[in-house]
């Protein structure tokens, strides 16, 4: 290379996803960032091949997204960029807005130079025959021209957008127009025409020239970009734009913006061999191949295959008897197509992002995070798009009334006794999806519910234990458990409008004041005039109906009755020594002997943390909130199963395993305590409020057919459950609603 050449201001653009190379590469790890030639990232060779031009240095810069910086800032270590920089975008903007910028930083720090756009993630033969291409449209960029570069096509592709040109006079030649991506039969033709090039995305002009063609055709990005650029914050590690204001720039290509508009474009045809590594078929083409045509990346076993591309990251991935096929297998994703078809992942893509999955996202690593509310669209999706249809149909027994109490794996009901606290908790979970905005016909469901249920009220007033399938009493016991399902549900239909439920829970209210209040003991009888063992459970799930009809009420006598409890957790079933919760107790609220008074619920050490934040929030008792941190710690410290970081079933007060197995309810529970948690007068648990998303439906739903869960996995993560029990659906909702809502209010 010599010096002495005219100056060429360079910018890489390195702003996209690369969605064709899914599943290896991902949002938050891009196909640019890749070493898929094993010459290192496509970034940093495109950021030397800026640089290998002359001796003399050069400014290169940087376009990219800001959630890119740390792997940049790795990728490019110990690379001179003569005085460029990282220009980082809060949020992609597409083409034409980095273009604006481009050209602006120019002219504010060069001055009306000559400047060189690229993409950062293309495959290219040479330098030299890299730079010999460019300087051939140089006369042409002095003379006020923007120039493009095109590849002469060998096969008739339909993932490339294409160029057509005029007759050949020159070393550049006149654009006629440009042409998105064309099906096959078009493609064909523009081959056989030879009057079309594919665009390979790169941009030589005059500063001035660009920023007239803006200020012609493209006025309001061009006045945008600029405005946030002028409040950019410049520092050692890059330019930041501000995200308010980037986010108001129109998001256009610079295709569509300016080339398709502007007048007089030249185009260099390149003397460089080209693929912009677009999809797997094009790493095949490209890649090192063994004796029958493979390529083999990572730990494969090929037998009797031919021409196809095999990547393995991590696991082993064995195939036989494969031809012309693509087969990459990540740690969480696998994607198998013929080579011919493997561009159209993209479908994939558009489907998986549609349903919210994360797996286009993050890479999986152990020790990466997703950002905060990163489940957000998932949750949305599958809560209301796949599972609350499914419910509300499958699940409703319109022969016999109520819901059912189980379905199998292929949505199809069992027939089995239906429980109280099952109804109940079925008429809350379509009154909180009413409350939160769902569509179907949460109303009509409800009126089902309390309908059935008013079947089975005793001549006391209460509610009996269950039914047969058919709908008739089976057991008429009055249990503490159902009434306060039963609570939960009317507190919730009322305040959705539904015109019985405040009579009928006025009425449950005066049967558990006389049935099944102690008169001797502050908290509640497990049913009237039992005298015998006391569990915590029934009174936090009084507690959680209590504060409900506060909330839909407003009346302060049920946050009363909520205090009491409260002050029944404080000084009898906290254990202030070990920071757990009794499960059993005895008449008078000792502890129970043996066993029983050993045994504590992970599950219900987060259940009652959210609800003592949720009672220190409407009482204003906020030392309350101290408990519910000491609940989550020993939960979180005793009570998870290091393997899956999912909670066990049980644990003793001391920390050991009593059963081992992990149900989907208590995983539900933590997520609503590390929410209720989160930054309430302690620490960050944002990072923490995704991961327990994360594990919820990484071990309990995604396995799932759609709508559905598995309740049971044991102590390796294998699944157990038989059906799915219509029970967890209130757990479900009451916590990925409450995940909705934290994620709307950006906490």
């Amino acid at each position: 290379m010599t010096t002495g050449k005219q100056r060429i201001i360079s910018f890489v653009m390195s702003g996209g996803v690369g969605s064709r190379l899914w599943p290896l590469s991902r949002e938050d790890f891009p196909k640019q960032f890749h070493n898929l030639s094993g010459q290192g990232s496509m970034l940093l060779r495109t950021i030397k091949r800026m640089g290998a031009r002359t001796k003399a240095a050069v400014p290169v810069y940087l376009l990219a997204s800001e959630r890119h910086a740390d792997r940049i800032n790795q990728d490019i270590a110990g690379v001179d960029l003569a005085g460029g920089r990282p220009i980082l975008e809060p949020m992609g903007r597409n083409t034409a807005s980095a273009v604006v910028l481009a050209t602006e930083i120019t002219l504010r720090e060069h001055g009306d130079e000559l400047m060189l756009v690229v993409p950062s993630d293309h495959e290219i033969t040479t330098d030299r025959d890299f730079w010999n291409t460019i300087e051939a449209g140089i006369e042409a960029a002095n003379a006020g021209r923007i120039v493009v570069f095109g590849i002469q096509p060998d096969r008739p592709e339909t993932g490339y957008g294409y160029i057509e040109v005029g007759p050949e006079v020159s070393a550049t030649r006149d654009v006629v127009r440009f042409v998105e991506k064309p099906n096959e039969e078009t493609a064909k033709g523009y081959l056989e025409s030879g009057h079309f090039l594919w665009n390979a995305g790169i941009f030589l002009f005059r500063a001035s020239v660009m920023r007239d063609a803006f200020k012609a055709h493209a006025a309001e990005i061009w006045d945008k970009a600029l405005t946030a650029l002028d409040q950019a914050d410049t520092n050692i590690s890059g330019t930041y734009l501000p995200h308010d204001l980037y986010a108001a720039v129109p998001s256009i290509s610079v295709d569509y913006a300016i080339m398709e508009r502007a007048s007089d474009i030249a185009l260099v045809p390149a003397t460089f061999r080209w693929n912009d590594l677009g999809s797997w078929q094009s790493l095949l083409e490209v890649g090192s191949v063994d004796g029958s045509g493979n390529v083999i990346v990572g730990d494969v076993v090929a037998i009797d295959c031919e021409h196809s591309y095999l990547r393995s990251e991590g696991r082993l991935l064995s195939a036989v008897g494969l031809r012309d096929t693509a087969v990459v297998a990540t740690a969480d994703a696998t994607f198998v197509a013929p080579v011919s078809e493997s561009q159209n992942v993209r479908k994939v893509v558009e489907q998986l992002e549609k349903t919210g999955r994360l797996e286009t996202k993050f890479t999986p690593a152990q020790d990466r995070l997703p950002h905060v509310g990163a489940y957000g669209n998932r949750v949305r999706h599958w809560l209301f798009d796949e599972t609350l249809p499914l419910w509300s149909t499958a699940g409703v027994d319109e022969r016999h009334g109520g819901f059912h109490e189980a379905l199998s794996f292929d949505a199809i009901p069992i027939n089995r006794t239906k429980r109280m606290r099952t109804m109940g908790r079925q008429i809350y979970a379509f009154a909180v999806a009413n409350e939160m905005g769902w569509d179907g016909p949460a109303e009509e469901l409800i009126d089902h519910g309390i309908r059935f249920i008013s079947n089975g009220r005793t001549e006391r007033g209460g509610w009996v234990k269950t039914f047969n399938p058919d709908g008739s009493v089976l057991d008429a016991t009055e249990d503490a458990y159902d009434q306060s399902c039963v609570l939960l549900a009317l507190a919730h239909a009322h305040k959705v409008g539904h015109k019985d439920a405040l009579a009928l829970g006025t009425e449950t209210f005066a049967f558990i004041d006389e049935h099944l209040a102690d008169a001797r003991l502050t908290g509640f009888l497990e049913t009237p005039g039992d005298m015998g063992m006391r569990r915590s459970n029934p009174h936090m799930h009084l507690l959680e109906a209590f504060l409900a009809w506060y909330d839909a009420t407003g009346n302060r006598d049920y946050l009363q009755r909520a205090a009491r409890i409260v002050d029944l957790f404080r000084h009898h079933m906290f254990d202030s020594e070990t920071w757990t919760l009794g499960e059993y107790f005895s008449n008078d609220w000792a502890r129970a002997p043996g066993e029983p008074g050993e045994w504590t619920e992970p599950g219900h050490h987060f259940e009652w943390a959210s609800l003592l934040s949720d009672f220190a929030a409407a009482s204003g008792q906020k030392d309350v909130v101290r408990y519910g941190r000491k609940l989550y710690a020993s939960a979180i410290a005793n009570g998870l199963n290091r393997s899956t970081e999912l909670a066990y079933n049980a644990v003793s007060r001391h920390g050991l395993p009593l059963d081992r197995n992990s149900r989907s309810w208590p995983q539900t529970e933590a997520v609503k305590a590390a929410i209720a948690l989160d930054g309430n007068g302690g620490p960050d648990l944002k990072p923490e409020v995704e991961a327990r998303v994360g594990r919820l439906f990484r071990w309990h739903i995604e396995p799932a057919p759609k709508g559905l869960w598995i309740d049971l996995i044991d102590e390796t993560g294998r699944a157990k459950a038989e059906d799915v029990p219509a029970s967890i659906f209130y757990h479900l909702v009451c916590a990925l609603t409450q995940y909705v809502d934290y994620v709307s209010k950006g906490r």
